[in-house]
Formats: structure tokens, C-alpha cells, sequence
């Protein structure tokens, strides 16, 4: 993700030098890192006193820190940014791990389980919370509707969508309906609505009950009105399935995420779902992989994190967005190529379906 925060801030080559191998030493130790411990790496060609020289250089651009208990510099999130945009150089999965990717997504999956899959997928390969936006329910295609009569005055409602997700529901109606009846009323629906939206369906309903109702039989409208009322707890069964969050446990192994007040608000943060599916939304009009570090996500309890996304889509459509939240002292080398990749097999697999 290229932007504006670690524009201004311009280094030297041998800052650029030093600044590169603190960031990779911190990443793969965790402690602070001080002068001597810098001056002694392969590729250096410096005095101990030189790169110290140097790090009070990045620490006033504002790059580096001192934490309180510790002589040595930390990175800070312009220098994460500018690590990440300039710096880096990714580890591509192997054929292992991409045969492993497309094992997973398998073809006789309902898309609803690949995407199921792919953020316990990104879980479980990163160590941190995978997640992954779910194609919004009101552009899924109706496929087919049945009803089933139930014995106190109750119908079983069958919804089949374009995406082969079936949707069971039970209706309590005012009284008892015959095989004969519900197999009819069904024939019509299908007749009228099949391979329309639920958004089209339900906007189609809604006219039809407003504009001619007077004009309406008593058996049209008991169809149009138990239509609705399927496509409505259908609306409302949904309402908090639009994003999926896997190994939010993961998070508490990292020793940066390991204070109880953050895993907390983390925590509350992934119940709540709301911030974390707005901020996902915000990257669907994104090209590639996007990375926020810390408080470019915008969001307080994100502060020590570093959220890495990336879109999916089916015939050239963005359906969604799929990402990992892990601490900013993440392996982006890794990370990112997993999210990308991850994201075009699950786009190869949903087209493979169509």
C-alpha cells in the first residue's frame, strides 16, 4: 500500500542501511536493539559509535524509540511504513504451500464454506486473526423455494441461493396449509422470481402488495405475504454473518498484543464486528493488497496492529475482502504473500464453480 505517511521523511542511503536492519533484527527477536548489537551484523561496515550516530539521527525523524526500560531503539509506525513500502523483500509461498491453499478450497464446497475456509486458512498459516467480508446477501440469486406443511399451523420454508447456501426456516401461519397448497404457492414463486435477487425479490413483493392489493385474491396474496415473510427472516438471519473472524486466540501469543487491556478491546473489537467490517469495506475499491500499520487503520484499539488485505471476486467482480489483524512486529515478508495468494485462489475456486 503506498501513501502519504512516510512521505516527508527522507534517508540517506546508509540511514536507509541502519534503519532496514534494526527493523528486520526487531521483528525476528523482539527486544530492543541497540548500537553494538547492529554494529556486529554482517553488511554494517561501521563503528558502533557511527550507528549510534545514526540511530539519534532516525530517533529525531521521528523512526526509531527508546523504551523506558531499555538503552536500545524500537521501530516506530512511519518506520514500519517505510519498511514496508521500500524495503522489503517478500518470501513467495512454495508449490507446497499453494497445492496446500487449493487442497483446502475444495470444489464441492458451498461458496458460503470457501469463504469459511479461507480466513481459518489465513488464521491458522499466520498465527493471527484471519477475516474475510461475505458477499452481501441481498445480490445473491434466488435458485429455488419449497415449503413443507408442519403440524400446529406451522410451514417449513426452504430458500436455495445462487451460491447453494440453503436457508431453513420455520413459519407460524394462521391455519394449516395442504401439500397441495404450499407445492402450488411454491411453483409460483419460482415462476415469478427465479434467478432474480433477494433485493429485486423482496422490492418486486413489496410493490406488488402496495400497488394492487385491492385487486388481489385472498390465495395471491397469502402467497405474496409468506414470501415475505421467508425473505425477511432470511434479511435478519444475516445481519451478522456479513464479516467472519477465525483465531482471534491466536493474538494472545503475541508478547506485543499480551497486555489484558488491549486483548480486551481487541476482543470486544472482534464481537462487536462493526469498525473492523467498515474499515474491510473501505479496501473493496482497493487494487492489491492493502497494509495499515497501527493508527492508519484509524481506529484506537488497532494501535499496536497491523491489518494486511486483499480483495476476491468472481467474473471480474470484487465480492469481498479477506485480510489478517496481527501485532505491527509481524513477518511482512511472509504475511503479505500468503493474503495475496490466498485471495486469488479463493477467486479461482469461486469461478470454477460459475
Amino acid at each position: 500500500m503506498t501513501d502519504e505517511k512516510s512521505i516527508g521523511i527522507e534517508v540517506t542511503e546508509r540511514e536507509q542501511n541502519i534503519l532496514r536492519m534494526l527493523v528486520d533484527h526487531y521483528i525476528n527477536d523482539g527486544q530492543p536493539v541497540g548500537s553494538r548489537t547492529l554494529s556486529k551484523l554482517p553488511g554494517i561496515g561501521i563503528s558502533a559509535a557511527s550507528v549510534r550516530n545514526v540511530m539519534g539521527d532516525l530517533e529525531s525523524m521521528g523512526l526509531l524509540r527508546s523504551p523506558h526500560t531499555s538503552a536500545g531503539r524500537v521501530p516506530t509506525t512511519a518506520a514500519y511504513r517505510i519498511f514496508v513500502d521500500s524495503m522489503l523483500e517478500y518470501q513467495e509461498p512454495g508449490s507446497d504451500t499453494i497445492k496446500e491453499i487449493q487442497s483446502a478450497f475444495d470444489s464441492n464446497l458451498s461458496d458460503q464454506a470457501l469463504v469459511k475456509v479461507a480466513s481459518k486458512y489465513l488464521s491458522g498459516v499466520t498465527g493471527m486473526a484471519g477475516m474475510i467480508t461475505v458477499p452481501k446477501r441481498e445480490t445473491i440469486a434466488v435458485k429455488q423455494v419449497e415449503f413443507l406443511p408442519l403440524s400446529d399451523k406451522r410451514i417449513l420454508a426452504i430458500l436455495i441461493l445462487s451460491d447453494n447456501q440453503v436457508d431453513n426456516r420455520i413459519i407460524s401461519m394462521d391455519r394449516d396449509y395442504t401439500k397441495d397448497e404450499l407445492e402450488e404457492f411454491a411453483r409460483f414463486l419460482n415462476a415469478e422470481y427465479l434467478g432474480r435477487s433477494l433485493s429485486e425479490v423482496r422490492d418486486s413483493l413489496q410493490n406488488e402488495l402496495q400497488s394492487v392489493r385491492a385487486d388481489m385474491s385472498q390465495r395471491m396474496q397469502l402467497m405474496i405475504d409468506l414470501a415475505g415473510q421467508v425473505l425477511d427472516g432470511n434479511e435478519k438471519a444475516a445481519e451478522n454473518e456479513d464479516l467472519l473472524v477465525a483465531g482471534e486466540t491466536n493474538l494472545m501469543s503475541h508478547a506485543d498484543l499480551s497486555d489484558v487491556g488491549t486483548l480486551r478491546e481487541l476482543f470486544h473489537a472482534f464481537e462487536q464486528k462493526r469498525d473492523i467490517y467498515h474499515l474491510l469495506e473501505r479496501c473493496i475499491t482497493a487494487d492489491g493488497v492493502q497494509i495499515f500499520i497501527g493508527n492508519e487503520a484509524g481506529y484506537d484499539v488497532l494501535q499496536e496492529c497491523s491489518l494486511i488485505t486483499s480483495t476476491y471476486e468472481v467474473s471480474g467482480s470484487v465480492l469481498g475482502v479477506m485480510g489478517v489483524i496481527g501485532p505491527k512486529r509481524m513477518a511482512y515478508d511472509k504475511v503479505i504473500p500468503v493474503v495475496d495468494v490466498t485471495s486469488k485462489l479463493l477467486s479461482a475456486a469461486l469461478n470454477s464453480k460459475k
